[in-house]
């Protein structure tokens, strides 16, 4: 066997330097590796399209733009759907070469599904009738409310198409011996009359806060009203100018309080700085419904129905949802009727009820122009007393308060004189202490006339003298003076605004006499 030579000592070098040439690469080669693992930890994940479902949507951006190239840069979210921003890195590099693809730097990916057509519908219609932010941005009482409001616009929407059709055609009856021009002037006088009937109406000012829910139902009675006249024209159309103008003034009487009530019941509804839009949505789905409601009714009256059914069921829709969207409104402000409902329920339970509770019990037909009222707050001096004995009877025992209470017996009412000191405090308590001394009187009289069945607001003068009235006046003092803070300090945990501001008191005022 031959042996082969030892390799000699330049052929030994060169396997050195190869040797190691190799080492050096594979030492780089592990290096980058290295780098890449690195920074592909270190970058933000970016799903891959073929991670991504097949149903994925990403608005603006097209699938082929969601890859390694994109990192991530924000979240976004606009009405409850997601986006995300990347910063295209792709695009940096070549920033020398084409300028104009620096606009498309940023590329945002939605997170959301597109949405079905009738989802997209149903968002776009939200979008017009409800408060943005809703349901957090109004309070529980709006959906009621909107509901019922929207029902009764629906209602009154379609009331309109009989009634302008059955004032047309009255209006032209006589046409063949009538010209146009005059159609005309009735048809003006008609409206004009309508127009000075609410500027008249208007005077009443104050009352719209006083007694708000109560006048808004009697507004959409007299719209009934209105209604039920204009239809009677069909019946006698020679009378159409003096029928037309009193219908029109009840409507535009009825349209003047449901205008002057809008804003005080649109601002209950709103938690925040929002009552614009909480006005804007409102009025929106009152004419998106009235729009319903005439179309429906075009459609109907192409039939020829019964005039007299038609306004019978229409007429009792209208009223009805009117009086369930009166009732809905919950306010947190205390008139004469909430008053009353939170002392008595005071002074029989020792609670005060809650604003739902409040609002639902107060009387709707409790009409302002009603003359019979149990408590009449700031009467004048000869209204309150029959008698100077009754007056200096009671005089000592308010001197140290800015009211006088007494009870008249002839004319079955208590009454509360404010002295020209009083406060706004002091209406309160003079109010809360009217209804103290009306429980004590009623009481009273129910013990006495118990072989009698009697009424509860009956207060008969015979049952009651001078002596009689003095010791329930000390009687009603005693009382007030114990339990007047606890009311105010239980009504306020409640959410009731304790202010006299909506009580309405008379305009008369005690005042002291010059020596």
């Amino acid at each position: 066997m031959k042996l082969k030579p030892p390799p000699t000592s330049s052929s030994s070098s060169q396997t050195l330097t190869a040797t190691a040439a190799s080492s050096h690469d594979a030492k780089l080669l592990v290096r980058e590796t290295l780098r890449i693992s690195a920074d592909l930890a270190s970058a933000p994940s970016v799903p891959s399209v073929g991670s991504l479902p097949e149903n994925a949507s990403f608005g603006v951006v097209d699938r082929q733009f969601v890859d390694s190239s994109l990192r991530l840069l924000c979240c976004e979210e606009i009405d409850g759907r997601r986006w995300k921003y990347f910063a295209d890195e792709s695009v940096g590099s070549e920033q020398l070469k084409l300028k104009k693809k620096k606009k498309n730097a940023i590329r945002a990916v939605s997170l959301h599904s597109p949405q079905a057509p009738a989802e997209e519908f149903m968002a776009f219609i939200r979008s017009y009738v409800v408060p943005e932010g809703f349901p957090d941005s109004v309070t529980p009482s709006y959906v009621p409310y909107m509901t019922w409001r929207a029902l009764k616009h629906f209602f009154g929407g379609a009331m309109g198409v009989f009634t302008t059709q059955t004032l047309l055609n009255s209006v032209g009856v006589s046409k063949h011996r009538t010209t146009p021009g005059a159609v005309a002037i009735n048809w003006i006088l008609k409206d004009g009359a309508g127009r000075v009937g609410k500027m008249l109406y208007a005077r009443q000012g104050k009352k719209f806060d006083y007694d708000l829910k109560q006048l808004r139902f009697a507004g959409d009675l007299l719209m009934e009203l209105g209604a039920g006249v204009e239809l009677v024209t069909a019946v006698v159309p020679q009378f159409f100018l003096p029928l037309a103008c009193a219908a029109n003034v009840a409507k535009n009487v009825g349209a003047v309080t449901s205008t002057s009530t809008r804003t005080p019941i649109y601002k209950a509804f709103a938690k925040g700085e929002n009552i614009g839009d909480v006005t804007a949505k409102g009025e929106c789905v009152g004419n998106l419904a009235d729009l319903l409601g005439t179309g429906l009714s075009i459609l109907i009256s192409k039939r020829n129905p019964s005039l007299v059914k038609t306004f019978a069921f229409l007429s009792f829709g209208y009223v009805f949802s009117s009086y369930r969207e009166v009732k809905s409104v919950v306010l947190h402000t205390l008139n004469r009727a909430r008053f009353t409902v939170a002392v008595e329920s005071f002074l029989r339970t020792g609670r005060v009820p809650t604003l739902q509770d409040g609002n639902s019990r107060e009387d709707i037909f409790n009409f302002p122009w009603r003359q019979h009222r149990p408590i009449v707050l700031g009467p004048r001096f000869k209204e309150a007393f029959q008698d100077p004995n009754s007056y200096l009877a009671v005089k000592p025992i308010f001197e140290k308060e800015h009211y006088i209470v007494t009870y008249n017996p002839s004319k079955e009412n208590i009454y509360v004189l404010l002295k020209d000191q009083a406060k706004s405090d002091d209406v309160l308590k003079a109010a809360f202490h009217g209804h103290v001394l009306l429980h004590i009187i009623r009481s009273s009289t129910n013990k006495q006339s118990s072989s009698r069945k009697q009424h509860e607001d009956e207060l008969s003068a015979s049952l009651l003298s001078t002596a009689d009235l003095q010791a329930h006046v000390a009687e009603s003092y005693k009382m007030v003076s114990a339990l007047y803070m606890p009311f105010k300090s239980k009504a306020k945990e409640q959410g009731w605004v304790m202010s006299e501001s909506l009580l309405n008191p008379g305009r008369a005022r005690l005042c002291e006499m010059a020596t």
